[in-house]
């Protein structure tokens, strides 16, 4: 029960107040001028204001609302260090139980915990306090360590009136490193290096230490950088798509947790434009299928060079007024040949155009990472046949002089269903087969891949490694059937744009290959092997656990595929006989992992304009929490070792009672009795 005095004017409060003072200035000018009845006159004045303000006793039945109190608990990863989230949960068991003690005062409760963008506290809060009427928010306490990364301008100017107290977890004073990522480009050419900027931060020493780099789970490359410097780092761009840099940095002498001690950066692979160089032997069919392969694909820069003097033409014209601009021999073969990402020959015979030393400087330019091809025509069974100059040493297949003629479709071979060069490309149960082809250079094999061969048996294309670099045969010269739609033609674009990109060293057609991805929270893994069955698989996780999984086969031969349910964020290893490789669950470098030190700074502006306060408790289940104290809206909200909750004395009313404290008839004869007074001290 409540009583007050409420006013109900029966004129505009305005009016009333103008109307009294005119009548009290008239009073106060009567006493100036010692005019009898001026006292009376004024009281009379009094009276009719207080008469038109129409005060009345309310007596109401309150019920009063409890206040409501906010408690956020982070539960996130960096949390998890030391005794974080023993504290926080100390914390809230301490302000639940005093919560539950005061009748007068509700708790909601809620958690926050990882995003791919970090630790979200004032997402969770926002939607927690739309369902809490403002008036009777009595404060909100954080138990964190204080990594929050959606602070806004707009959060540090909340829309409502209570303390905002932060519970601070974890030890303030305790050292640890970490490794942080300054600047990464997200492309970069193939085979050139690629430049990004790391810093290793260090709160308990200063000096150098040790960063390992790997590329694809490689093996480690050693620096030293300097602790607190900003430091530029290049790593070469190793192939197309996503090259995984891994840079660690050693433990330094404190840590809270070695896993901000490392970090990856993906950089996307691309190749600039792929210059190859085209030799066409002699005129043929086949020249312009090539020449329009090549120049079908707007990354290629095609230098193309046809030696026009058929074999059969014996006119005597010296060879170097043939064509139409000189043959730059030794600018392709000795000055530039490097500038090339692969070099065919198409038909080519010898015709004294290019010493051997020319021959000689291709072969090296193969062993040292270069691309060869080889179309080979008639002229490669003859004594005119690049295999007789010192290229032999890495054509993959030696030609026995024999020319085989007749039709023939190709076929893969066993291997050649297997090998991601041939694989999938023939036809199905029900499509049509392969266009034929007419003739072949019958050939042995050196040491390389027999991919596709002839119906009896020979071969037909052979890849094989020749030191760093990689060649490549085609032991027929009719192809070019399959470009044209012969008989229905065949793969040819297909074909042999993964025998240029397999020569060129591409990951994605090495017959030997592991590779991951994350799709739909699942870990999924291809291995690629020509042998009949898939090494054991080892999976590291980023938490520190290591598992095995055998690996399925599928439909498509040489392929073996697993599934792994992703665990946490972060690199995860895999390893499958001498293969590694690496794969990011969520993002490379979590915003929860970037610093993991507890601080009170983020959170600082807004504890401030609210008048809330800060209290570190450490670590561990024993930490000394604050106690709770029900403020007044106008008094301080926090202590040294105590927080406020505001009262804010909201009610419900249930019922009232309304007594006027000015009966009219009495007022009338006040009224009159002053006024009479008045005349009557004037009449004397």
């Amino acid at each position: 029960m409540a009583t007050t005095i409420d006013l109900a004017p029966l004129i505009p409060m305005g009016l009333i107040i103008g109307l009294t003072l005119l009548a009290l200035v008239a009073s106060a000018v009567g006493a100036v001028l010692r005019l009898n009845g001026w006292l009376w006159r004024g009281l009379a004045a009094l009276v009719i204001a207080g008469a038109l303000l129409n005060p009345s006793l309310v007596r109401e039945e309150r019920d009063p609302l409890s206040d409501i109190a906010v408690l956020v608990t982070d539960t996130s990863q960096s949390m998890q260090i030391g005794g974080r989230a023993d504290a926080a949960r100390a914390t809230a068991e301490a302000i639940r139980d005093q919560a539950e003690r005061d009748s007068t005062l509700d708790l909601v409760e809620v958690e926050i915990g990882d995003t791919a963008d970090g630790t979200m506290l004032f997402e969770t809060l926002n939607s927690t306090l739309a369902g809490v009427p403002r008036d009777r928010l009595a404060g909100i306490v954080v138990a964190s360590d204080g990594q929050i990364h959606d602070l806004t301008d707009d959060a540090e100017t909340p829309d409502y009136d209570a303390p905002f107290h932060h519970v601070l977890t974890g030890d303030e004073s305790a050292g640890d490193r970490r490794l942080v990522i300054v600047e990464a480009p997200r492309y970069g050419l193939v085979d050139d290096p690629a430049t990004f900027i790391i810093r290793v931060e260090d709160s308990a020493m200063s000096g150098t230490a040790t960063v390992n780099f790997r590329l694809d789970g490689g093996d480690p490359q050693p620096a030293r950088v300097t602790i607190g410097e900003d430091t530029p780092v290049e790593t070469v761009i190793a192939h197309r798509g996503a090259n995984v840099i891994e840079i660690e940095v050693e433990p330094g002498p404190e840590e809270l947790s070695l896993i901000n001690n490392r970090a990856a950066v993906s950089v996307t692979g691309v190749r600039d434009r792929l210059r190859v160089l085209l030799v066409t032997g002699e005129p043929h069919n086949g020249a312009r299928a090539w020449r329009d392969l090549l120049k079908s694909d707007p990354s290629v820069d095609l230098v193309h060079f046809t030696i026009l003097r058929p074999p059969e033409k014996q006119d005597g014209t010296p060879i170097d007024e043939l064509a139409l601009i000189a043959f730059p021999t030794r600018e392709l073969f000795a000055e530039r040949l490097n500038e090339f990402d692969l070099v065919i020959f198409d038909r080519y015979r010898r015709r004294g155009i290019m010493p051997l030393l020319y021959f000689d400087y291709v072969a090296r330019y193969v062993e040292q990472g270069g691309a060869l091809l080889i179309t080979a025509g008639p002229p490669f069974a003859s004594g005119v046949s690049l295999q007789r100059t010192p290229l032999a040493a890495v054509i993959p297949a030696r030609p026995t002089g024999i020319i085989a003629t007749g039709g023939f479709a190709p076929r893969a071979t066993e291997l050649g269903e297997r090998h991601p060069v041939t694989a999938g490309l023939e036809p199905g149960e029900g499509d049509e087969p392969w266009g034929r082809w007419f003739r072949r250079v019958d050939a042995t094999p050196v040491g390389g891949e027999t991919l596709l061969e002839s119906s009896d048996g020979g071969p037909l294309l052979v890849l094989s490694r020749a030191g760093e670099g990689r060649a490549a045969i085609v032991l027929s010269d009719q192809s070019w059937l399959w470009a044209r739609g012969f008989e229905g033609g065949g793969p040819y674009g297909e074909l042999f744009r993964r025998v240029a990109h397999w020569l060129m060293q591409e990951p994605e057609l090495d017959e030997e290959r592991l590779s991951a991805s994350v799709a739909d929270g699942q870990l999924q893994i291809v291995r690629r092997t020509l042998a009949e069955a898939a090494p054991p698989l080892e999976i590291d996780w980023p938490s520190g656990r290591s598992d095995v999984v055998t690996l399925t086969p599928t439909e498509t031969a040489g392929r073996f595929t697993a599934t792994a349910e992703a665990e946490q964020s972060g690199l995860v290893r895999l390893r499958s006989g001498d293969l590694t490789t690496v794969a990011a669950l969520g993002p490379l470098n979590p915003r929860e992992y970037a610093d993991l030190s507890p601080t009170r700074s983020v959170l600082g502006r807004l504890i401030e304009i609210s008048d809330g306060g800060v209290f570190a408790v450490g670590d561990g289940a024993g930490a000394n929490t604050p106690d709770i104290r029900r403020t007044r809206a106008d008094a301080d909200q926090s202590g040294r070792s105590w927080m406020g909750l505001r009262r804010n004395e909201r009610y419900i009313v249930r019922g009232a009672d309304r007594t006027p404290l000015a009966p009219g008839l009495l007022i009338v004869l006040l009224i009159l009795t002053l006024i009479g007074l008045g005349w009557r001290r004037e009449g004397r």
